[in-house]
C-alpha cells in the first residue's frame, strides 16, 4: 500500500504546492509531541516502581472522578476548542484559532503544533477563496463573451438569409455583418497582455452592444502583473457604447497589418477613403474573424475546466490530509482531537463552498451544447482528455534496437580499426563525404541531442517540473521519455547498419560511384518520414516540430512561445550539424558524389559566403525573437537577452573568418570576441535562466527553492558549463589527441557543446517551473476576443 505522504506528493498541483498542507511539517511536530509523551510514560513508570504503596483512597476519588455523575464533564468541550474570528477583509476570510484545554495546556510541543494547524487551515481557506473568486470572474466573463458569439453568429446566419444565396458573391468575398461608426477621432491608447503575452492584436471591429459589468471585467483580469508596451491602434469614439475585437498577432500577415496600423499616415488615409460624407464608416466582421473568436472562446473553457478540476483536487487533498494527520495526533497524543478539529475543517470555506463544483457543471454544460454538438463524450475528449497508456512493446523495442545499436557498433569499429579510416592518411574521400554526412550532420549529434532530451523528460517528471505546461503541449499527444529512446534506438540502428553496409562494399573494392548514393537516400528516408502525412510514426509531434521550425525561420513574424524559442537556444548548439549539413547539400545537389570531387564546394565562393550566415543564422533567430519579445511585452530585460546572441553573432562570424585567413589579426579578434560572448553567456546562464548565484539565498550562491534535494549537483553543473563554455578554445589552439583525425576531434568537442545544452535544458525548465509556482499559474490564462470600448477611450 503506497503511503498517504507519497500520494499527497504525487497528486497535488505542482505549481500550487506552497498551498497545500504543509503535511511534511506537521508530521515533524507530532514527532515531538510523541517523543514528549514516551518520556512522560517512562517517568511514570519509574514513579510507579518508587511508590508501589499508594492509598486506597486516592485511588477511589479518581476512579470516582471519572464517571459522569462526578466533577465536570469534559466531553462538552473535549480537550481543545477552536474559535472562528472575522477575517479583516474579505480576501482573508475567516480565521480558526485553536485554545488548549487542561490536558494539553502544559504541553508546549502541542501547541506549537495547533498553531502551525490553525495556520495551514487558514492558508487553505484563503488561497481556495481567492482561486475560486478568480474562476468565477473569468467563467461570468466567458458566459458574456459566449453570448456575444451566438448573437453575432445568429445575426450572420440571418443577413445570409436575407440577402440569399449568390455563388459568385460567396466566392470572392466572405459574408460579413456591417457595423456603422464614427471616424472623427484616433488616439493612442496604453495597451497591456494577458498573462501568457498572446492578447497583442491589431484587426478591430466596432459594433454596438449593450454594456455589461461583467464584459468590462474581462480586461482588468490579471492587469496589475503584466505590462505592455505602447502599441498604436485605432480607437474611435462612437455614440453609445463599443464592442472591439482583438485578433492576435501570431502570424506573419496579422504581423503586417500591425506594422501597417502603427504609420500614422496610413490610417489617415485609410480613414478618409472609408469615411462616408456624414463622417461615419462601415467595418465588417466576416465569418473568418467569428471562427477565430469561436475557437479562443472554446480554449479558454478549457483552461477554466482544467483550473476548475484543479481547485477540486486541491480540496479533496487538503481534506484527505488534515483526517490523516488528525487520526496520528490522536493515536499519539490517545485523546479525541478528530472528531473536534475536523468538524470545523468540514465547515470551513474549502469544503463547503460549492461555487466551484457549480461552475465546472456550467462550463461542461455550454461546452457540450456550443462545442460538442450535444455529445457528451466528444466534449470529455476536449474537457477531460484520457492520458495515453504506457505499453511494455515501446520498452521492448528499446532494449531490442538498443542491443542492435551496440552489436552494429562495435562491428563497426573493428571494421574501421582494420581499414585504419580513421587514421591521418586514411581514405581521404570517405571522411570528407561519407564521414561527416552520417556521423556528424543529421544524425550523431541530433539524436545525442534527442536522447538528452529524453533524459530532461525523465527528469522532470521525477522532479515532478510540469514541463507540458510551460510548453503547452497537448497530454494526448506529447512524447514520453520512452517515446524519445525509441526514436533514437529506432533511428540511430538504422545509420549505424548503413554505416556498416556502406563501409562493407568499400573493403570489399565496390566503386564509389556505385556506393556514393546510399548516405543521399538514407537522409530522404528520414525527411519523407518527418514530412509523412499519414498518421504513423508520430504524427503529431513531427508536425508540431515542422511549424516549431517554420515560427522560427521566420522570427520576428510569428508569437514567440516557450517552445519556440527553447528549441531556437537548441539550434544555437547545432551550428556545427548546420555548417557540416550545408556542406552535404551541396555535394549531392551540384552532382559532386557523381565523380567524387569532394572539394568542389569548398572552391565555390557561394558555398564560403554562405558558411557565415550558417554560422550564425540560429544566433540571428534566437535575436529575433528577443527583438519580438521585446515590441511585445515592452520588458529591457529582452533587449539585454538580445546582446547575448548578437555577441555569438560575432563571435562565430570571427571564428568562420579566422579558419578562412588563418592570420594573426583574426586570431586576436576571435580571443576577444569569443571571451566577451563567453563571460556575457555564463552571467546569463547562471542568474537570468538558472537563477543561481544569488548572494542572499539561504542556500549559499543558489536559489532560495530547490528541485534538487543534494546541493552539490548544482555546483557541479556550474563548474562543468563554465569548463564546457570554454570549448571554442580548441579553434585557437588547434590540439590534436594522438593520431586521432581532426574531423573526429571536431565530432568530439561539437558533443561536448550538446551535452552542455542537455544540462541547461534541465536547470532553465526548473526556474521557469519555480517562476510558475511563486506565482501559482497552473493554466494559462486564454485572451477573450470580445471587449468593450467606453466613450471616452
Amino acid at each position: 500500500m503506497v503511503k498517504f505522504t507519497k500520494q499527497f506528493e504525487g497528486q497535488l498541483v505542482p505549481e500550487w504546492k506552497e498551498a497545500f498542507v504543509d503535511y511534511w511539517q506537521l508530521k515533524k511536530d507530532l514527532k515531538k509531541i510523541n517523543f514528549l509523551n514516551n518520556n512522560e510514560r517512562t517517568n511514570n513508570v519509574d514513579n510507579m516502581n518508587t511508590n508501589k504503596e499508594c492509598s486506597f483512597s486516592r485511588i477511589l476519588i479518581s476512579s470516582l472522578r471519572k464517571l459522569p455523575l462526578f466533577g465536570p464533564q469534559r466531553g462538552e468541550h473535549g480537550v481543545i476548542q477552536v474559535h472562528r474570528k472575522l477575517g479583516q477583509t474579505l480576501s482573508k476570510g475567516d480565521l480558526y484559532e485553536t485554545e488548549l484545554l487542561e490536558q494539553f495546556a502544559d504541553t508546549e510541543a502541542a501547541a506549537e503544533f495547533f498553531a502551525l494547524l490553525d495556520l495551514q487551515l487558514n492558508k487553505v481557506n484563503q488561497f481556495f477563496q481567492t482561486k475560486e473568486k478568480e474562476f468565477v470572474e473569468r467563467g461570468d466573463c466567458l458566459k458574456k463573451q459566449m453570448e456575444i458569439l451566438i448573437e453575432l453568429k445568429a445575426a450572420l446566419i440571418k443577413q445570409h438569409h436575407d440577402k440569399g444565396t449568390s455563388s459568385s458573391q460567396n466566392t470572392k468575398e466572405d459574408e460579413s455583418i456591417s457595423g456603422t461608426i464614427s471616424c472623427d477621432e484616433e488616439s493612442n491608447k496604453d495597451r497591456t497582455d494577458q498573462e501568457q503575452d498572446i492578447d497583442n492584436s491589431i484587426d478591430q471591429v466596432i459594433l454596438d452592444y449593450p454594456r455589461s459589468s461583467e464584459l468590462e471585467n474581462s480586461t482588468n483580469i490579471k492587469r496589475e502583473d503584466n505590462k505592455s508596451k505602447n502599441l498604436l491602434e485605432r480607437v474611435i469614439n462612437c455614440q453609445g457604447k463599443s464592442l472591439k475585437i482583438h485578433i492576435p498577432l501570431t502570424n506573419p500577415t496579422r504581423t503586417f497589418s500591425a506594422i501597417t496600423y502603427l504609420l500614422r499616415d496610413d490610417i489617415i488615409n485609410q480613414s478618409s477613403k472609408k469615411c462616408g460624407p456624414d463622417g461615419r464608416k462601415k467595418l465588417h466582421i466576416n465569418r473568418t474573424k467569428l471562427k477565430h473568436a469561436e475557437k479562443m472562446i472554446k480554449g479558454a473553457f478549457i483552461e477554466l475546466y482544467k483550473g476548475l478540476g484543479y481547485l477540486k483536487t486541491y480540496r479533496n487533498l487538503n481534506m484527505l490530509a488534515f483526517v490523516k494527520i488528525l487520526k496520528k495526533l490522536d493515536k499519539v497524543t490517545n485523546k479525541q482531537v478528530l472528531p473536534i478539529y475536523l468538524r470545523v475543517v468540514e465547515s470551513s470555506y474549502f469544503n463547503s463552498s460549492d461555487k466551484a463544483l457549480k461552475l465546472a457543471d456550467d462550463v461542461e454544460h455550454i461546452f457540450i451544447k456550443h462545442f460538442a454538438e450535444d455529445d457528451k463524450k466528444k466534449a470529455m475528449k476536449y474537457l477531460k482528455p484520457s492520458q495515453k497508456k504506457e505499453s511494455h512493446a515501446v520498452t521492448f523495442f528499446i532494449g531490442v534496437f538498443t542491443g542492435c545499436f551496440l552489436a552494429l557498433f562495435v562491428g563497426y569499429v573493428i571494421m574501421a580499426h582494420i581499414t585504419g579510416l580513421y587514421r591521418p592518411k586514411s581514405d581521404t574521400i570517405y571522411m570528407e563525404t561519407v564521414y561527416p554526412f552520417l556521423r556528424q550532420v543529421m544524425f550523431s549529434l541530433m539524436f545525442l541531442h534527442f536522447f538528452l532530451y529524453g533524459c530532461n523528460i525523465f527528469m522532470w517528471r521525477k522532479t515532478r517540473v510540469n514541463y507540458s505546461f510551460i510548453f503547452e503541449l497537448a497530454q494526448t499527444k506529447e512524447l514520453k521519455y520512452r517515446d524519445v529512446y525509441l526514436i533514437c534506438a529506432t533511428s540511430m540502428t538504422a545509420v549505424v547498419g548503413v554505416l556498416f553496409l556502406h563501409l562493407t562494399l568499400v573493403a570489399k573494392g565496390y566503386s564509389y560511384n556505385q556506393i556514393q548514393a546510399i548516405p543521399g537516400l538514407l537522409l530522404m528516408v528520414f525527411l519523407m518520414l518527418l514530412v509523412c502525412p499519414l498518421n504513423i510514426i508520430y504524427k503529431s509531434s513531427r508536425y508540431r516540430f515542422i511549424c516549431v521550425i517554420r515560427n522560427i525561420m521566420f522570427s520576428p513574424l510569428y508569437k514567440v512561445v516557450m517552445l519556440d524559442f527553447f528549441m531556437a537556444d537548441q539550434l544555437c548548439s547545432q551550428v556545427p550539424m548546420l555548417r557540416n549539413l550545408e556542406y552535404v547539400a551541396c555535394y549531392y545537389i551540384t552532382g559532386s558524389y557523381k565523380n567524387q570531387d569532394y572539394g568542389f564546394c569548398m572552391r565555390t565562393k557561394y558555398y564560403r559566403d554562405l558558411a557565415y550566415a550558417v554560422s550564425f543564422l540560429p544566433y540571428y533567430w534566437r535575436a529575433m525573437q528577443c527583438a519580438r519579445r521585446w515590441f511585445d511585452e515592452g520588458h529591457k530585460s529582452h533587449l539585454v537577452n538580445l546582446g547575448k546572441y548578437v555577441s555569438a553573432m560575432l563571435a562565430a562570424g570571427a571564428k568562420v573568418a579566422y579558419e578562412k585567413e588563418k592570420n594573426l589579426g583574426w586570431l586576436c579578434l576571435v580571443i576577444v570576441m569569443s571571451s566577451a560572448a563567453t563571460m556575457y553567456q555564463l552571467y546569463w546562464d547562471f542568474v537570468k535562466d538558472w537563477g543561481l548565484l544569488q548572494c542572499h539565498s539561504k542556500n549559499p550562491w543558489l536559489r532560495n527553492e530547490l528541485m534538487l534535494r543534494r546541493k552539490f549537483i548544482y555546483y557541479f553543473s556550474m563548474g562543468l558549463n563554465l569548463v564546457l563554455r570554454l570549448a571554442w578554445l580548441q579553434t585557437v589552439l588547434h590540439y590534436n589527441f594522438g593520431s586521432v583525425d581532426y574531423r573526429v576531434t571536431g565530432l568530439f568537442l561539437a558533443a561536448l557543446e550538446v551535452i552542455r545544452r542537455g544540462q541547461w535544458n534541465f536547470y532553465r525548465l526548473e526556474n521557469e517551473h519555480l517562476n510558475n509556482a511563486g506565482k501559482f499559474r497552473a493554466v494559462k490564462t486564454v485572451p477573450l476576443p470580445f471587449h468593450e470600448v467606453d466613450e471616452q477611450d
